[in-house]
């Protein structure tokens, strides 16, 4: 099909949709670093750089893609929800749909739309999807199924086809694999920026890849790697993390600082997360109708329902469509990662004995040796500087 990328970000929905045949018409996003990146990975794809200013949709478009901007909608945002600034933009889709109506629509957003505000954000997104003809299927699918990292996201596909969205995005399920690991053995990713509530603890993988702080730093998160040094991975990784080529953002660089890299891939959505999809729009499978449940969104959405034209109904299925092999992490990054700064150490070790959070024996033992050593090369400094 021909894809028309709204909120393009740099690109993930486009590359794995290409993977599976689909074609790249068209694209929008505000951002010139962004911008920078698709004008050099998709050349001669037209990119209109404000959806408001958007009059119309190319004619042969067929499926309208967007991960609409989550900022309003994160834990890690403003949670402003649906009606923010930012996520309210969403409502453009629906306007550019009544004027030029799209058989396919796939939104992209974070997971927990479900149950901000009780989940009105989901509420008004299939509202106005069925108001237009839509049957929809949504699902929250995790990047893990793929690649290591954790990153759950919510996947919604609407369609006035004959073909049932759930026949595409709602087949295919394994179960979690049991993935035994020790700190000697596999590197495990968390988030040095936590420690008294949260950790992001993630086995042989990198807990969800963000976008930066508030002010524009990047904070990637830590790796503690099997011989105990604890790393945050090269931007190359990080891309390759999400799925894409290393240096993929290396283009934004001729328009905005080098750490707006950071940002546009932590934005990004997993590309093969699109793949799959891209690929099951293809060929659709047989939805199980014995995955139904009753549907109860007084408190928040399930983590997976469908709408079949006359009633919406709850689905049991997990958030791994599949489980593709793939090296440990600490041998599937390919560059030298950044230690973590004595500093940065320090303060994630004060957070944890303020904190009541357990940890894996050994953890902070391995951290506080880390500590020792940047501490130590920390003093050894203006020693090597006066020789």
């Amino acid at each position: 099909m021909n894809v028309a990328g709204l909120f393009a970000g740099i690109g993930g929905l486009e590359v794995g949709l290409g993977e599976a045949g689909h074609r790249a018409s068209l694209f929008c996003e505000i951002s010139p670093a962004a911008r920078a990146v698709l004008a050099a990975r998709f050349p001669g794809v037209p990119c209109e750089p404000d959806i408001l200013r958007l009059s119309s949709l190319p004619g042969d478009v067929e499926l309208l893609v967007g991960g609409f901007p989550c900022q309003d909608l994160s834990q890690a945002g403003l949670t402003a929800g649906i009606d923010g600034s930012r996520s309210g933009l969403v409502g453009r889709v629906f306007q550019l749909l009544d004027a030029r109506p799209v058989p396919w629509v796939l939104l992209e957003n974070v997971s927990f739309m479900l149950q901000l505000d009780r989940g009105r954000a989901l509420a008004t997104l299939v509202e106005a999807f069925e108001a237009r003809g839509y049957r929809w299927a949504y699902r929250v699918v995790n990047s893990l199924a793929f690649l290591p990292q954790r990153r759950e996201r919510v996947l919604f596909l609407a369609t006035t086809t004959d073909v049932d969205p759930a026949d595409v995005l709602l087949v295919d399920d394994v179960a979690p694999r049991d993935r035994r690991t020790s700190l000697d053995t596999h590197a495990h990713g968390f988030y040095w920026t936590e420690g008294i509530r949260g950790l992001g603890w993630a086995q042989d993988a990198i807990p969800t890849m963000k976008n930066g702080s508030t002010v524009g730093i990047p904070s990637p998160p830590a790796i503690m790697l099997p011989g105990g040094a604890v790393v945050t991975p090269d931007i190359r990784d990080a891309e390759r993390l999400q799925g894409f080529a290393a240096d993929w953002t290396a283009p934004a660089e001729r328009v905005g600082r080098a750490s707006t890299r950071w940002s546009l891939v932590g934005n990004a959505v997993t590309t093969p997360v699109a793949a799959w999809l891209g690929g099951r729009l293809c060929m659709p499978g047989r939805y199980d109708g014995g995955r139904d449940v009753a549907i109860d969104t007084l408190k928040r959405w399930p983590t997976a329902a469908r709408f079949d034209g006359t009633r919406r109904t709850a689905v049991r299925i997990g958030a791994l469509p599949v489980w593709r092999e793939r090296p440990a992490l600490a041998e599937f990054l390919m560059f030298p990662g950044k230690p973590l700064s004595a500093r940065a150490t320090r303060g994630f070790l004060d957070r944890t004995t303020r904190g009541t959070l357990r940890f894996t024996p050994g953890f902070q033992d391995r951290l506080r040796a880390h500590l020792a050593v940047m501490e130590g090369v920390g003093r050894m400094l203006p020693l090597m500087a006066a020789e």
